[in-house]
């Protein structure tokens, strides 16, 4: 038998004939999955709280109709501020580790959860949402670490066990942020005199995620093993950087490739231009236009199910918000942990990968639907079979997000271009989601506003739908 030999320029996961299957890495993996919840724990907080945080601030002068452009505002100054970092920090981690970056990721997201509860204004709000965006470059890492434990026999099996933090975090986090909002009306015998409470009547349900955001910082320092092969210190990548005064070019590599063969190769980082070849820019193309689906749905759907029925919406208090969503979050988990290998192995990644985006379209199609139901009849029966149908189909659409990573990681031209692949694909993404709340927040408002556009905004959505379903037809059909 010939060994094939594997090293930093080795591509990942390309079609190998596998022999046996590899057992997943779990002690590494569970530190992994255990520092996964951090940030699905803390999005998800925020999902029932979110648009009555938006009206105590004041910023809408008490006009609901205007809470949804200040709610896209919210959500998206995060994405735009992240868009301008984590294709740093995904760079910076094929340098000096994966792991300082992810504990660097995990204090920002700790602080701007504590200060976020102690937030008055609509001004520091956003302070809070663009901090906890700069800081913010785990989602890239993560998936460059799951790429370099993992090989084409386990890699799907890493990816759907990969769901189960954002099944917890789809469950506790918004029954924390629903049942905790506002403790000195809630729990009067415990908070009732409480003035800091009264004041700050969201800290407590921020405190919870922030708090353990800080416990997993401390095992991830403690326990969890660097993946990267080779690297730099610290130091010596900050030495490098303060030298040259920029990221080395790719010329700069080359002309000195017969002087640094010795040397390390996480010293000559790769420039951008070489990942931009086709199979990678098809990848990131499908992942941006997946993400703008998915972000402008998600979004549409907080508002649509926090105002009033005779707004368009369902007038849902934070509480039945959260209910909601901590269901979706268990049949979410559910549903990638059994089924998604299942239907991988079956029909393959790309048939998975466009049936669920083709779930977008009915989900649109909902919302009208179930507004002139609950008009009509009120919140019956007929309402709450709506709604479970339209979460059933977002559980399926959730799998093109599992098929697009393994896209990605597939696309990445060699193991040493990983980070920087994946960082580049979360680059353009959150540039994606930097607009994605507002149109869609802006669109909601709009149709609400005005009501010759009242479809306005679902012609929108359709629109995200039919370009993320046209942009899967680039994908490569070979497994």
């Amino acid at each position: 038998m010939v060994s094939q030999q594997v090293d930093e320029e080795t591509p990942l996961l390309h079609p190998v004939p596998p022999t046996t299957k590899t057992p997943l890495p779990w002690r590494q993996f569970s530190i992994l999955l255990f520092m996964q919840l951090a940030e699905p724990l803390a999005s998800q907080v925020l999902s029932p709280l979110i648009p009555q945080m938006i009206r105590h601030t004041g910023i809408t002068g008490g006009d609901d109709s205007k809470v949804g452009y200040f709610a896209g505002l919210a959500y998206s100054v995060f994405f735009a501020t992240q868009a301008l970092t984590i294709l740093h920090w995904s760079r910076a981690s094929d340098h000096i580790g994966r792991k300082p970056i992810l504990l660097l990721g995990l204090f920002g997201l700790s602080a701007s959860m504590f200060l976020l509860g102690l937030t008055k204004t609509f001004r520091n709000l956003i302070i809070n949402r663009a901090l906890h965006g700069v800081l913010s470059g785990n989602s890239c890492v993560i998936k460059s670490i799951l790429a370099e434990i993992t090989d084409t026999t386990n890699f799907a099996q890493a990816y759907a066990y990969s769901s189960i933090p954002w099944m917890a975090g789809g469950i506790i986090g918004p029954l924390i942020g629903g049942r905790l909002a506002q403790p000195a009306d809630r729990f009067p015998n415990i908070f009732g005199r409480s003035e800091f409470m009264k004041s700050y009547p969201y800290f407590l349900a921020c405190a919870v995620p922030a708090t353990f955001t800080a416990m997993v910082w401390l095992v991830m320092h403690l326990f969890f093993k660097e993946t990267l092969l080779n690297k730099q210190t610290i130091c010596q990548f900050f030495k490098d950087f303060r030298r040259s005064g920029s990221w080395k070019s790719t010329d700069s590599v080359d002309n000195e490739h017969s002087s640094t063969q010795g040397k390390d190769d996480a010293s000559n980082p790769i420039r951008i231009r070489s990942i931009l070849v086709p199979s990678v820019i098809v990848a990131a193309a499908n992942y941006a236009t997946l993400a703008l689906m998915d972000i402008t749905i998600r979004s549409t759907q907080l508002l649509f199910l926090a105002t009033p029925v005779d707004m368009g919406g369902l007038g849902l208090d934070p509480l039945r918000i959260g209910n909601l969503f901590s269901a979706f979050g268990i049949a979410n988990g559910i549903f990638q942990i059994f089924f998604f290998p299942l239907l991988h192995a079956r029909l393959g990644k790309k048939a998975v990968y466009v049936s669920s985006v083709a779930s977008g379209i009915p989900i649109i199609i909902a919302f009208p639907v179930i507004n002139a139901v609950a008009r009509r009849r009120g919140l019956t029966t007929t309402v709450w079979l709506l709604v479970a149908g339209q979460l059933a189909l977002g559980v399926n659409m959730n799998l093109a997000f599992a098929c697009v990573f393994m896209f990605i990681a597939a696309a990445s031209p060699t193991r040493r271009a990983l980070g920087a692949t994946n960082g580049f694909s979360q680059m353009i993404v959150s540039i994606v989601r930097t607009f994605g709340p507002a149109l869609a927040g802006a669109m909601f408002s709009i149709s609400i506003q005005h009501p010759r556009f009242a479809w306005l905004n679902y012609y929108f959505l359709s629109f995200t739908a039919f370009l993320a379903l046209g942009t899967s037809i680039l994908l490569p059909s070979q497994e």
